[in-house]
């Protein structure tokens, strides 16, 4: 019985763990999808696909209002960004989208 107790709390802890992965996704995906205008880039839609392919379960149901969500917000913060702010914003988020080819 204690075994089966110990099983459910593991279970749940991975699971949790995966709901936390796919959040994070959709979060930091969210920044970079959010600041392709702003940062003046265009990005490789297969790459995108590709990306989400690899990183977000299939059945994962709750991934894109997530990532939706972090969206919305990342481009009101991004609508407030100072100069200096947002030249070094676009200048990490071009090398994290050069790095998964969402550009060249």
């Amino acid at each position: 019985m204690r075994l089966l107790g110990a099983l459910a709390i593991v279970a749940s802890f991975t699971i949790g763990a995966a709901a936390q992965d796919s959040y994070d996704v959709a979060s930091q995906l969210g920044s970079v999808l959010a600041s392709e205008q702003i940062c003046n880039l265009v990005y490789d839609q297969a790459a995108i696909t590709q990306f989400i392919e690899e990183h977000v379960a299939a059945d994962d149901m709750e991934f894109a209002s997530s990532l939706q969500g972090r969206i919305s917000l990342e481009e009101y913060q991004l609508d407030k960004m100072k100069t200096s702010a947002m030249t070094a914003h676009c200048a990490q988020i071009a090398r994290v989208a050069k790095s998964y080819n969402f550009i060249q």
